[in-house]
């Protein structure tokens, strides 16, 4: 080392010592008295005290830090191996992007914006080893940078191999994979990956919540290649890419990181009192749809949620509202998923016939770290405490689909593959559309059996909405201006702006815990008995028009018409408006034609109940048919004892045929049919 450079070497220990005695020195203090062994500096503060020191920083930034290290230690004993992490660093001369990594940045100073896509377990790892000679007693210092552990080649005294280990320093490490975000992708590009080292307090349990799966982090570090090593023992001549971490800074994530000022409080405040929010807000939702205004309400009160609790019994009851949009072709669906993406901080975007089951949820990789298996999250876990756009959702297959129910009510993905056996939390609302059965309604047919997806999974689902593509001469015309005019110019200006509306849905997810009132209660109770009511007639249940799971739908979007109006407790008012919210999906949706009745069996199973209590009546004609005749039994007596209650002989024949199929009867010869 020549004279210049260990004076510049002292010059930069000293300057480091001026700026953190100058700007943070009660910091370095604290943190060495807790035992940290980190030190957290700005970057503008660096380049405010001393400019040159800080483009060194981005051009040569391992001796920098070293001499700041050494510069901590000089300052106070206790804070020797305290290391310095710079965060702040300008994006527009310091950002880069994974993709445009080439071989001129090894070795500089950058900052990198990526979503983690896979994390190893931490273990320890040598930094460096001290090995003695045995011949002249020289000890010698190897730094360990390889995966492979490093022995000295040979000694100044000329002995070659068989050296003595005398020490080696360890430090927890961890690997994650950086993936880049969707918004810095161009076109049809494959998001691009880069390893990144993480080490010491970056993994300690206090911070490593901060990378986990699925979480958006700026990390600032050096850019380092890595040999790639051949199968025949020798060294490539191509190298991989490692990012070495030096500070680790959450980028937002969910409605609880978004930061409000108290201007923006104060505005909000005085937009929760305004006697049109709701008709600002529905026209500030989707401002390029037209129409669809109860499913606007409905998406507004998604986004806001109902509240989750947590019983002392340890049972979790969701506050996720869970939508399903299902319409004809061109009604607007995709381009509602889209915007309600854009608006909602944490959302995901995903089409059905782009997504599997594992995709979904979670799967297991191997991981080339650790050289065993991983796991990696899917779009409902990366989407947790925020929102997951499903379009297409009646194009995944049915094994796909089936992987959602433990996500949608217990809030969980359970895996147990490859030796892994976890339990992921996915507390993710979910919006999701698809087309009906034939791609388009037909108007003569219930909306119930025209939905082509599993019962198990439209049952949990709070809201469903039909949008039906009906010709209607004024609306039509009306829609026709509306489109024509959206062509006609560019802009499409809400009434509020959507960081306003951004904003005001994190303020009252934060802020609002509305809890039920009596009045409330009254409200929805009396609503539940009066709906349960008007399935009986005359003592016999006709149809169950409403189920506990709808109850507390009615609960959790309450709660969340409560937090739109930032009120700290539910009304009769909030109540009112979330019955007629399910009255109306209700009617459009489990209506049951036969019996003029709402019948939520039509969409919570695959029968409706009036044909459920016809087949049972059909079954108890032949057990009463049988003990008068015997075994085998003609078609024709049960046909006229059916006629005598009201049954037609059609319906008959349907039963009859739907019995057969599930295997309760059989046709022994033409006209007659037994019992298994």
């Amino acid at each position: 080392m020549s004279e210049q450079s260990t004076m510049d070497a002292a010059v930069m220990v000293q300057k480091f010592t001026d700026f953190i005695t100058v700007n943070y020195l009660a910091e370095l203090l604290e943190n060495a008295r807790k035992g940290f062994g980190f030190l957290n500096i700005n970057f503008r503060d660096l380049i405010t005290f001393e400019p040159e020191l800080a483009d060194l920083l981005l051009d040569q930034p391992e001796e920098v830090l070293k001499a700041a290290e050494i510069a901590c230690g000089s300052i106070n004993e206790k804070a020797k191996s305290t290391v310095v992490r710079v965060h702040n660093l300008p994006a527009k001369t310091c950002e880069m992007y994974i993709r445009n990594i080439r071989s001129k940045h090894l070795n500089k100073f950058f900052l990198i914006e990526g979503i983690v896509r896979q994390k190893s377990d931490v273990r320890p790892q040598v930094t460096s080893a001290k090995f003695e000679c045995p011949s002249c007693g020289n000890v010698l210092a190897v730094i360990q940078v390889d995966k492979k552990f490093k022995e000295p080649t040979k000694c100044s005294c000329g002995r070659k191999g068989k050296f003595r280990i005398l020490n080696k320093e360890l430090v927890d490490a961890q690997m994650i994979k950086l993936e880049e975000i969707p918004e810095q992708l161009e076109g049809g590009a494959q998001p691009k990956r880069i390893d990144t080292f993480l080490t010491k307090d970056l993994v300690s349990p206090l911070t490593e919540s901060r990378t986990n799966p699925g979480a958006r982090i700026k990390v600032t570090g050096v850019i380092k290649e890595v040999p790639i090593t051949l199968r025949t023992g020798g060294q490539a001549t191509r190298f991989d890419l490692l990012f070495e971490v030096n500070h680790v800074e959450p980028v937002e994530q969910d409605l609880s990181d978004i930061k409000i000022s108290e201007s923006e409080e104060k505005q909000i405040i005085e937009l929760s009192k305004h006697s049109q929010l709701w008709k600002k807000m529905v026209d500030s939702i989707a401002p390029s749809i037209y129409g669809h205004d109860m499913i606007k309400k409905a998406l507004i009160l998604q986004m806001l949620g109902g509240v989750q609790k947590q019983k002392k019994s340890g049972i979790t009851i969701r506050g996720d509202i869970h939508m399903l949009l299902i319409g004809d072709p061109g009604g607007g669906k995709s381009q509602m998923l889209k915007r309600q993406s854009v608006v909602a901080p944490k959302a995901r975007f995903v089409s059905g016939r782009g997504a599997s089951g594992t995709g979904l949820t979670a799967t297991v990789v191997k991981d080339e770290f650790l050289q065993g298996w991983s796991l990696e999250a899917g779009a409902l876990v990366l989407a947790n405490k925020g929102l997951c756009c499903i379009d297409e959702l009646d194009k995944m297959t049915k094994e796909d689909t089936w992987s959602m129910h433990e996500a949608m009510e217990q809030q969980s993905v359970s895996i147990s593959k490859a030796n892994i056996q976890a339990s992921l939390r996915c507390e993710t609302t979910i919006l999701a559309a698809a087309n009906p059965k034939f791609g388009r309604f037909d108007p003569f047919d219930t909306v119930a059996s025209q939905i082509n997806l599993p019962s198990t999974l439209v049952n949990r689902f709070d809201l469903i909405f039909p949008i039906k593509d009906l010709p209607d001469k004024e609306k039509d015309a009306r829609l026709a201006g509306f489109i024509l005019g959206q062509h006609q110019s560019d802009e499409d200006e809400p009434p509020l702006e959507t960081e306003l509306l951004r904003k005001y849905i994190a303020y009252a997810r934060q802020q609002c815990v509305p809890v039920l009132t009596d009045e409330a209660i009254e409200e929805l109770q009396s609503y539940f008995v009066t709906m349960r009511g008007s399935g009986t007639k005359g003592g016999v249940v006709k149809s169950i028009p409403i189920s506990a799971r709808q109850l507390e739908g009615l609960v959790r979007l309450s709660e969340a018409a409560a937090k739109l109006r930032l009120s700290s407790c539910v009304t009769a008012e909030h109540a009112k408006q979330a019955i007629e919210l399910l009255d109306y999906c209700l009617k459009q949706v489990a209506l049951d034609e036969e019996t003029g009745t709402i019948d939520i069996d039509r969409i919570a199973t695959d029968m409706p109940a009036s044909q459920r209590s016809k087949i049972i009546t059909v079954k108890e004609i032949i057990v009463d048919i049988e003990n008068k005749i015997g075994k085998v039994i003609p078609l024709e007596d049960i046909v006229t004892a059916a006629g005598e209650k009201g049954i037609q002989e059609s319906e008959v024949e349907e039963v009859i045929q739907k019995l057969k199929r599930s295997g309760d009867l059989f046709e022994p010869k033409r006209g007659f049919i037994s019992r298994i």
